[in-house]
């Protein structure tokens, strides 16, 4: 599938995602579980979750933005993996480091400032029962759109040291470098990679910011049977 208008907003981008994976959810093993990024990437989840009858986790990723730039991602930082002691991911995007030229000390005041977002969150959206849910299990990475790839790449580390049987990385949009980039997954499903891509947002006709409320109940809702 190759989308090239803009999604009316997140739900309606995440059924046709959840249509598109429907097809492919044959050559999977059991369990599945759908995971998707707060915020934004969460009601996308939600309806892939819906449409593959599958339950809905979530794991907590921040973006490292260029200061006085927040939006554009010098990498990420994700909620610690498996195992006592387990430090967090960080993924660097070197070219976007390299070309603003942050210095050391201010590298390091930024991510422990969104390290300690990452661990409000994890500690607000995860349970002790996701890690068990995502061991052996076919998983669904799920976010609302590819930029730099950074995000889903700290998400993409997490998850696979908690030992998942395949780890798929879905998104309704994506930036073809970043894809290209991308490594750590055993298949992506992607609706559009357009070669004029400039930023998520710009795919979508409705692109407001998801509010923590929406997430809870999202994350709340009853599994399906």
């Amino acid at each position: 599938m190759n989308v090239m208008e803009p999604f009316r907003d997140r739900a309606h981008a995440g059924r046709l995602l959840g249509e598109a994976l429907q097809h492919r959810r044959a050559s999977w093993p059991e369990p599945l579980v759908v995971v998707g990024i707060p915020r934004g990437g969460v009601p996308v989840a939600a309806e892939v979750a819906a449409r593959l009858r599958a339950p809905l986790e979530a794991i907590v990723v921040r973006k490292l933005g260029v200061p006085g730039q927040p939006e554009l991602a010098m990498g990420a930082v994700g909620q610690a993996g498996a195992g006592a002691g387990a430090r967090a991911a960080v993924v660097w995007n070197d070219d976007v480091v390299e070309a603003v030229a942050v210095d050391e000390a201010e590298l390091a005041a930024i991510v422990a400032r969104e390290s300690a977002e990452v661990e409000r969150r994890a500690a607000r959206w995860r349970t002790d029962a996701s890690a068990a849910a995502v061991r052996d299990a076919a998983v669904v990475l799920v976010d609302d759109g590819i930029a730099t790839g950074a995000t889903v790449a700290a998400a993409g580390r997490v998850l696979r040291a908690l030992e998942p049987a395949r780890l798929v990385l879905a998104a309704p949009v994506a930036s073809p470098q970043a894809l290209a980039e991308l490594d750590g997954f055993d298949e992506s499903v992607v609706l559009s990679a357009p070669a004029d891509f400039h930023a998520v947002g710009a795919w979508y006709l409705d692109f407001a910011q998801t509010p923590d409320e929406l997430v809870d109940q999202l994350l709340r809702r009853t599994p399906p049977g």
